[in-house]
């Protein structure tokens, strides 16, 4: 098996196409399809389906393009790793952030890399924790800033955040409550619109509950940050939540957050990278800027509901 075979069969699925893999590879068609030929044998497994509409992939294939993604871009990042200056690094650095984090973090970071590293290109994937890790694992993705649940032993684990959760509506709801601070038992109360159990938000809000010898009423389960938002301003509820994924409705004046002041429920942040693989020069110049930005968030208030670990 070669690399190229690897990048031949990424570019087919891709392009969806034999034609236009082999125009962008500039190869000839029956050349490019000798190759997929070759891989195909020598793995033992159809790879493509070949119809009308084009090329796509069987689930051997799909399989397959994850571990040759991974190849290539490990492949990559050795080749920058050599050819880098410590003082001045350059490539593609993959960085996974997690949905309830990207609203707080994402771009600050974005801003910083172009400031600091203009010769570093950054990738951000917002994605699921759960999906993160498997990327990370694989190598498809340099870092990721994760949840620490006690399961991260693959990873080297640089704690950043504890980030407390809080009660949240939409500004003037019917659901809002006055004062500067909530108990539980009145958060409760209300419906609440959380997270599914996938999520480690919400094991965390219902462990809390169970322990206090309280009990969560009408929930309404929304797994998208986007459709949470729109319900929340909707006023069919209220959220208990940390702040991050709702940051620019509250500082827009659109939602009002309120901490639980009887509870303390909130969660670690913390950025991971692979046990096995090493960073790139530049791959470790963000993960000291992710640490440095977050710490920037915290002391200027601006990461609210948010106390620094480093």
């Amino acid at each position: 098996m070669e690399l190229r075979q690897l990048r031949y069969f990424v570019a087919i699925v891709d392009h969806g196409s034999l034609s236009r893999a082999a125009r962008v590879l500039h190869i000839v068609q029956p050349a490019l399809t000798q190759q997929l030929q070759l891989l195909e044998q020598e793995l033992g497994a159809q790879l493509l389906h070949r119809s009308a509409q084009g090329m796509s992939a069987t689930d051997a294939g799909k399989l397959f393009y994850e571990h040759a993604q991974a190849i290539l871009k490990q492949v990559g990042d050795a080749k920058s790793a050599v050819a880098q200056s410590a003082l001045r690094p350059t490539g593609t650095v993959a960085l996974g952030i997690p949905q309830s984090v990207s609203g707080a973090l994402a771009l600050p970071l974005l801003m910083a890399v172009r400031e600091k590293y203009p010769e570093i290109s950054l990738q951000l994937t917002e994605e699921l924790s759960g999906n993160l890790i498997e990327q990370l694992k694989s190598g498809r993705i340099n870092l990721a800033v994760l949840f620490d649940d006690g399961q991260l032993a693959p990873f080297i684990v640089k704690p950043m955040i504890e980030e407390q959760m809080m009660y949240i509506t939409c500004a003037n709801s019917r659901f809002a409550h006055l004062g500067t601070s909530i108990d539980l038992a009145a958060a409760l109360q209300v419906p609440l619109i959380l997270p599914g159990y996938q999520h480690g938000v919400r094991p965390r809000i219902e462990n809390l509950v169970r322990h206090a010898g309280l009990a969560i009423g009408d929930v309404i389960d929304i797994n998208s940050v986007a459709i949470l938002k729109s319900a929340l301003l909707a006023d069919m509820g209220a959220t208990i939540l940390p702040v991050a994924p709702l940051l620019s409705e509250i500082e827009r004046g659109e939602m009002i957050a309120l901490p639980i002041a009887d509870s303390h429920i909130s969660r670690t942040v913390v950025l991971c990278a692979s046990k096995n693989i090493p960073l790139t020069n530049a791959a470790s110049a963000v993960e000291r800027l992710v640490l440095e930005v977050a710490q920037t968030l915290c002391d200027s208030g601006r990461w609210l509901g948010a106390s620094s670990l480093m």
